[in-house]
């Protein structure tokens, strides 16, 4: 008989909150770690095909979390972290882009999926940006990601672009679909 991850029973309605961090506990490090490597497995995207060595995850994460355009938002189910998303900023000096931020790495472990968790980290980070004073969210995904495009698009991202060569999982070409989404109305105003 196979073992059951302790994560994997889910109470009935599990409590999901969002939190915006600048530091991890060793505790949720290691939580966070755990749930990318899930993620990685599930086919989860990310630049991984197979979870790295945990010191380089590690690593990956406490780097998120130093780099001033980048903002980190856990997802919690329970209080166990199930998942994050980074907010990026655009670089300082890319004044023509100022007004729009990129939602990236957005994840939820398999194990916590179909408890909304999802939803409500797009959500946070929709809320983050806009409060930050953005007024568009660009994003990509791998085409089998079936699951993260339904929601992104019934939260109203829009598909603008394919990229027919986004990535290469398991030796076969894969596309990639980018969106973006206004979270608050352009203002433009015409050169005199």
């Amino acid at each position: 008989m196979q073992a059951v991850h302790p994560r994997e029973k889910i109470q009935q309605n599990p409590l999901v909150a969002i939190e915006i961090v600048d530091r991890l506990s060793p505790a949720d490090l290691n939580d966070l770690s755990d749930a990318t490597d899930a993620a990685i497995e599930g086919g989860g995207g990310f630049g991984w095909m197979v979870p790295p060595a945990r010191e380089v995850l590690e690593r990956y994460w406490r780097g998120v979390l130093v780099v001033p355009e980048r903002h980190l938002l856990l997802a919690r189910m329970d209080g166990v972290v199930c998942g994050a998303a980074q907010l990026v900023e655009p670089s300082r000096h890319n004044e023509a882009q100022a007004f729009s931020a990129q939602l990236l790495a957005c994840f939820i472990a398999p194990w916590a999926r179909g408890h909304g968790a999802g939803r409500k980290l797009a959500e946070t980070a929709e809320k983050l940006a806009l409060e930050m004073g953005y007024k568009v969210l660009q994003l990509d995904v791998r085409e089998t990601q079936d699951a993260a495009i339904h929601l992104y698009e019934s939260m109203g991202y829009r598909r603008w672009g394919v990229n027919p060569a986004y990535a290469i999982v398991g030796g076969k070409m894969i596309a990639g679909y980018f969106y973006s989404k206004f979270i608050a109305p352009l203002e433009t105003t015409a050169a005199p």
